[in-house]
């Protein structure tokens, strides 16, 4: 008979378990037919009527193996992902001792251990993960990486994102669950547990986390910047969505395709694993979308551990059948691939009657309702309510609501809000002296998140105010001006720019009084910034900015920005020209050509937000292109034989352009050099993006290695530097040396000419 593995409140994927359920070969009564309910869901409505008949369901003897493979598959990933999002490769960059670094913690008493301490913390996370994989001194693995994992997660909120949550909560259900009964070294030295069964609420949970990752973060798109396509617009243009611009406009595939689609998907990918019909389905789709993330963003494992958790909904004795199409003398490798699992004593099963071989059987199982099964009943449900509610918690940890509820992280918004910041500008005042001046953005840290989180900026005050005396600046005020855009809308400031943010007030459960609100009520003009766009050259740009009643922006005009005016939009403004020491009044529809090379000051002095624009052509580049493109002209006239003129000295360089990549450019003249520097440039990045598998997962492989292999040398030195103590410096330097060796050298003085020109650091 096939029993159906039980969901709360029909949350979780049902099940055929054909093996948990076998009878001894004896004679029996005809199976009872199922109700419409047991055949979708796996339980029946009697199991969710009373409090024991619940606790019964949730602790159902089930087929251990589909959990096994899971787990097996996370610890890999996990272990993977170590040396890589988590930062092994990096950890002296992050911890360096002694290193004037502001940090954000999640509470403030947390602190980094010293420098060779925390490659220890990594250690032991790494070899908890590998513990989790193959399945050996399973418990003890699970707390050694969950322990680890959740202090280094607490440890810095700029790094936190929902799917680094994600890992986090499922190590700590592993922690709790017997996913060590199935293909484990443990079953192994344990008999008694391998191949036992595990009971139903092992899969709930899991099955249920999963669901909530999608539904919810399906539910979030349903936002109106989600929906009216303004949240990742950007993405349209990625060469994964080529097919689809064959059919369709840019905007449509855009809002169609990766808003529309991608907000379908999550809301129905949970419901579409659940049901046996429908799972084929979502296989395919939901393995295409991870696949599509692994390439659209920088989320390391993520895509992978999501299509590790899909056959989680599967039946759970799939493994066995999967492995034992293998041929035979795999089996001592692979998987248990017999279908007869040990009863253990976390499950409860049901009483049965026939004869004395059945009954006794059954005495070695319990069916008894014990305190334990009570206690993971118990778990399961208020987990999984307390999973459902913490998205929505918002209106209890008020502090660190911003534009955007809550610490990015455990919501589920995945990829609902993209920001550009225009303007950060950090102003510190010497509390003695009265002394004014200005702050590199981002001076003391790693990370550039405090932009946009209230708590985060409270810290880096507070930071900056004990980092700041040691340069002779006492007591020292600290105020921010920050600009940001927030799904395309208007450049406007987060946070009141003329609060001191040191001794400003925070709370995490009041409102935060400085924050400043979104002005929502001018998200229409997106559509209007579309139309004046489209109206613009490739030559133009153009800044859209808010401001509020009795602010002011100071803004300096760089030489190379000629042309550059202010077009009023709505509101009033007064445009002072420091300079010229002049003012000019503004309506709307009015628009100022303003100098460049100075500093100008635009006060908002409307009752109501002004809205205007800035729009201005950088004429060094536009001049510098203008040569580029004449220069172009040249070199194709020289390849095709008909430039007859004889070239000046300082053009010669341009018969040689055709050589290797790696020889270097002897040039004079400094528009030339900079052209072959292009020219060569753009060579490489074709010859990368046309390159075939092989080469790219080469060029991939090799980058990886490099960045393991100097992770675990700095872990290797830094467990010798804590065992026998620190050697001598020029020792110290050479093994430090030693594990920053990188690719083959041509292609390292390659990267690195590529690195040097602005803007392409990525190649």
């Amino acid at each position: 008979m096939e029993g159906r593995d039980a969901t709360a409140a029909a949350l979780v994927g049902n099940e055929g378990e054909q093996t948990a359920t076998k009878k001894a070969a004896l004679p029996k009564k005809k199976d009872q037919p199922k109700s419409k309910m047991e055949q979708l869901f796996g339980f029946k409505k009697e199991d969710l009527t009373s409090w024991p008949s619940l606790v019964t369901l949730l602790n159902r003897p089930t087929d251990p193996a589909s959990l096994g493979i899971f787990r097996c598959m996370f610890g890999m990933l996990m272990a993977i992902d170590i040396t890589q999002e988590r930062g092994l490769s990096h950890v002296d960059y992050k911890y360096l001792d002694g290193a004037p670094v502001c940090r954000f913690p999640l509470f403030n008493f947390l602190k980094p251990l010293p420098m060779d301490w925390m490659y220890l913390v990594y250690l032991v996370m790494f070899i908890g993960a590998l513990g989790i994989m193959l399945g050996c001194f399973y418990r003890l693995s699970c707390l050694m990486f969950t322990s680890t994992y959740w202090y280094i997660f607490f440890l810095d909120k700029t790094a936190w994102n929902n799917h680094s949550y994600l890992y986090g909560l499922i190590g700590f259900q592993l922690t709790l669950m017997d996913a060590n009964r199935y293909w484990s070294m443990d079953g192994l030295r344990r008999p008694a547990i391998r191949n036992a069964h595990v009971p139903l609420w092992n899969y709930t949970l899991l099955r249920t986390q999963i669901f909530i990752v999608y539904f919810i973060a399906g539910v979030k798109k349903l936002d109106a910047d989600w929906v009216g396509g303004y949240s990742m617009s950007y993405l349209a243009n990625h060469w994964l969505f080529d097919p689809f611009r064959v059919i369709l406009p840019v905007e449509l595939v855009s809002l169609l395709v990766v808003h529309g689609g991608g907000l379908i998907l999550d809301l129905s990918a949970g419901f579409l694993l659940f049901f046996d019909a429908t799972r084929p389905y979502a296989f395919v789709f939901v393995s295409y979308f991870h696949c599509m993330n692994s390439q659209l963003f920088s989320i390391g494992m993520f895509p992978y551990a999501m299509l590790a958790t899909s056959p989680l909904f599967c039946y759970t004795d799939w493994p066995r059948w999967f492995f034992g199409c293998f041929p035979a003398f795999l089996r001592g490798i692979l998987p248990l691939t017999t279908a007869n699992p040990q009863p253990s004593s976390s499950c409860v099963y049901q009483e049965t009657g026939g004869g004395r071989a059945e009954r006794q059987q059954t005495a070695t199982k319990s069916s008894k309702l014990k305190f334990k099964h009570k206690l993971a009943a118990i778990f399961t449900v208020v987990y999984m309510l307390e999973q459902f509610f913490l998205p929505y918690s918002h209106f209890i940890t008020q502090g660190y609501n911003n534009w955007t509820n809550g610490l990015y992280g455990y919501s589920w918004d995945m990829m609902v809000h993209s920001r550009s910041h225009q303007h950060v500008k950090i102003t510190y005042k010497d509390g003695q002296t009265g002394e004014v001046g200005y702050l590199n953005p981002g001076v003391f840290t790693h990370s550039r998140r405090w932009k946009d989180h209230g708590d985060m900026l409270k810290q880096y005050a507070t930071c900056l105010s004990e980092l700041l005396p040691r340069y002779n600046i006492s007591d020292p005020e600290i105020y921010f001006d920050i600009w940001v855009s927030i799904n395309e809308r208007f450049q406007q400031r987060i946070f009141d720019p003329r609060v001191d943010i040191v001794k400003a007030d925070w709370s995490p459960f009041r409102p935060n009084p400085w924050l400043m609100p979104l002005l929502v009520d001018l998200s229409p003009w997106r559509t209007k910034f579309q139309e004046i766009e489209s109206t613009l050259d490739n030559q133009t740009e153009i800044v859209f900015i808010a401001d509020f009643p009795g602010l002011h922006l100071e803004n300096f005009v760089s030489e190379d920005l000629g042309n550059t005016s202010i077009h009023l939009l709505q509101g009033s403004i007064n445009v002072e020209v420091v300079e010229e020491k002049k003012n000019y009044t503004l309506q709307a529809g009015e628009n100022i050509k303003v100098p460049a090379g100075a500093y100008h000051r635009v006060y908002t002095v409307s009752e109501e937000p002004s809205c205007y624009m800035y729009i201005y052509v950088n004429t060094t580049e536009a001049a510098l292109q203008q040569n580029f493109t004449k220069l172009l002209d040249l070199q194709e006239r020289i390849r095709n034989g008909t430039e007859t003129e004889p070239l000046p000295p300082e053009l010669q360089p341009l018969l040689s352009a055709d050589n290797d990549v790696g020889s270097e450019v002897n040039a004079t003249d400094p528009i030339v050099r900079l052209f072959l520097k292009r020219q060569r440039r753009i060579k490489e990045v074709k010859k990368r993006r046309e390159a075939g598998m092989l080469e790219r997962l080469e060029r991939f492989a090799v980058k990886k290695y490099y960045s393991i292999r100097r992770g675990f040398l700095m872990t290797a030195i830094a467990m010798r530097n804590l065992a026998v103590g620190l050697p001598p410096l020029e020792q110290l330097t050479q093994e430090v040396a030693f594990a920053n060796m990188k690719e083959p050298e041509a292609e390292a003085k390659l990267d690195a000419r590529l690195k040097e020109e602005v803007g392409h650091g990525e190649l």
